[in-house]
């Protein structure tokens, strides 16, 4: 158990951080640490007199927003549990979940409760709006309304007609061997599973990230990937909150115009974000340009090629804000030819490795000393282990041990012991290599393996990444059918239309084309042996990783 409470870091930024902003809907209002500490204390009178008891579960369900994080603060702050739902989940995922859970109170936003039935999570005892705290729903036994009706007597009484000031803000000490947060993973099959991540695995991730990342109290932040998410929690909100830092909140869907135009306008400090972002902007802004025969000529020409990636560097920059020191990229692999080419402009990126049952993190190094296709080095809070009998070679499962570990799955021993063995390793189902200095290089997911004719190991996530680059593919997803290597790709239909591409039979002559032009660079036993145009994108998780297990051929 770490020295450094987690309850303590949130106590610590409320208080010394009073008169600072804290936390901005993204056009809309922003809060002071003074106004987030008076909201938890409200919040808290609130649960007092819902007879919340320490260690309740408390649903959250709703998009990214400052009343989210308020109120996720003041469920961890009263020792309760927060179980934070993903907006996009189906209703019925969303029902089950929150009746799984053992929730008791259910924080939503208005349109997503106009598509639940209360019938169907009947042990709830209210159900309250997260847009302004109204009571939507009581529960049959309840007299929730009128504590509401009451909630501002209820708080004058206790902290006078001026409201709390700094010096009466504080919150119980929780241990960190408390779970703080229940988790609930999208899964790639059936019902997801609820990771219980105690108190300690948050704290073991905001002391890492303040002792190796660069930010500081007043610093501007944008949070766009899911609260919901760990990745997302931890790192866009939880950890700059910890050190005084202005949050800003994307409420509407983060599509890459949304962010870039935030980007310019907050000017962040750090830019965490998952490869898709910076994937997009290389294929549709960089690559066009590069490919350009005259530009492909300058190129090679001494000095001027350097002002030609200076220029595109600059360009790059400016898309982020201009005013960050580091991209930090996770939730997914990022594409070998886009950090290529990162590499060669030196653009301060970096590649960390997480998942939601480290609370995410596992590994991560500074732009400057991380190494190439890596995935960052083992935080020094976890042990490393490779399963294979060469692990600086020889790929095997990455297994993890230590502080950032969860306790398990809610209600799920037989998952929990598949994950964590005896000795404690949590078993990641990715696959890779390290190197002497605790570095970890991905490989592949287990499950998504393709064993070949041979016998060979086969990591469709490879081929994939140079389908991607190819002119009008927009993803694609490697799978094996009958022994035999298809691509099933979504295409760039917009792009086809422009350039006269406005038939299927000419987009997939293009697409045979593109398998040639692919299997080139590929060994006979990694080769496609044909492309299929899929119509639609494919469906993902949070973390924008394709659902594999949803797509076969008949």
């Amino acid at each position: 158990m770490l020295k450094e409470n987690f309850i303590q870091y949130l106590e610590d930024s409320i208080q010394d951080n009073w008169d600072l902003p804290a936390l901005s809907d993204y056009k809309g209002s922003t809060y002071y640490y003074k106004d987030v500490g008076r909201k938890i204390s409200r919040i808290h009178i609130m649960f007092e007199q819902c007879d919340v008891k320490k260690g309740d579960k408390i649903a959250l369900l709703g998009k990214n927003s400052a009343n989210w994080a308020m109120t996720y603060l003041a469920i961890v702050t009263y020792g309760a549990v927060a179980v934070p739902i993903l907006p996009d989940f189906h209703p019925d995922d969303m029902h089950h979940i929150i009746n799984h859970s053992d929730s008791v109170i259910l924080f939503v936003d208005d349109p997503i409760w106009e598509n639940l039935d209360e019938a169907n999570m009947p042990q709830l005892r209210a159900i309250i709006s997260l847009s302004d705290y109204r009571v939507l729903i009581e529960g049959n036994r309840e007299r929730v309304q009128a504590m509401f009706d009451n909630l501002n007597q209820l708080y004058e009484e206790k902290y006078g007609k001026d409201g709390l000031e700094k010096d009466q803000f504080s919150v119980e000490k929780i241990s960190n061997k408390e779970v703080g947060a229940l988790n609930y993973t999208s899964g790639t099959t059936g019902f997801s599973k609820g990771v219980m991540l105690p108190l300690n695995s948050l704290a073991a991730n905001i002391r890492f990230a303040n002792e190796n990342m660069p930010l500081k109290a007043g610093d501007n932040m944008v949070s766009f990937l899911p609260l919901a998410h760990t990745y997302g929690c931890a790192f866009q909100f939880l950890w700059p909150f910890s050190l005084g830092c202005h949050i800003h909140f994307l409420t509407r869907t983060p599509s890459p115009k949304v962010i870039t135009s935030a980007f310019k306008e907050i000017k962040p400090t750090l830019v965490i974000a998952v490869p898709l972002i910076l994937e997009k902007i290389y294929k549709k802004q960089i690559l066009p340009t590069i490919q350009k025969t005259t530009v492909k000529v300058l190129m090679n020409v001494p000095l001027v090629d350097k002002a030609i990636y200076k220029k595109i560097y600059n360009k790059l920059f400016e898309a982020f804000g201009g005013n960050f020191h580091e991209v930090v990229i996770g939730g997914a692999p990022l594409n070998p030819d886009v950090e290529k080419f990162l590499r060669k402009i030196r653009f301060p990126y970096s590649v960390g490795y997480g998942m939601t049952e480290c609370g995410p993190l596992i590994s991560y190094a500074n732009w400057d000393k991380t190494k190439y296709s890596s995935s960052g080095k083992l935080v020094d809070t976890l042990e490393l282990r490779i399963d294979s009998d060469d692990p600086y070679n020889e790929v095997g499962e990455i297994m993890v041990r230590g502080e950032n570990v969860m306790y398990g799955y809610y209600k799920n021993e037989e998952d929990t012991n598949q994950s964590i063995d005896q000795e404690g390793w949590l078993h990641t189902g990715d696959l890779g290599i390290t190197d002497s200095d605790q570095f970890i290089f991905i490989r592949g997911r287990s499950k998504s393996v393709i064993v070949g004719p041979s016998g060979e190991n086969i990591y469709p996530e490879e081929i994939e990444s140079k389908v991607n680059n190819m002119p009008y593919v927009q993803e694609s997803l490697v799978i094996d059918h009958e022994n035999k290597l298809v691509a099933l790709v979504y295409p760039d239909y917009d792009l086809a239309d422009q350039e006269g591409i406005n038939e299927e039979r000419k987009l997939q002559e293009v697409m045979d084309q593109t398998r040639k032009e692919i299997n080139e660079q590929l060994p006979k036993f990694k080769q496609i042996t044909r492309i299929k145009l899929h119509p639609t994108e494919f469906e993902k998780t949070p973390k924008k990783s394709i659902r594999r297990y949803l797509y076969t051929l008949e």
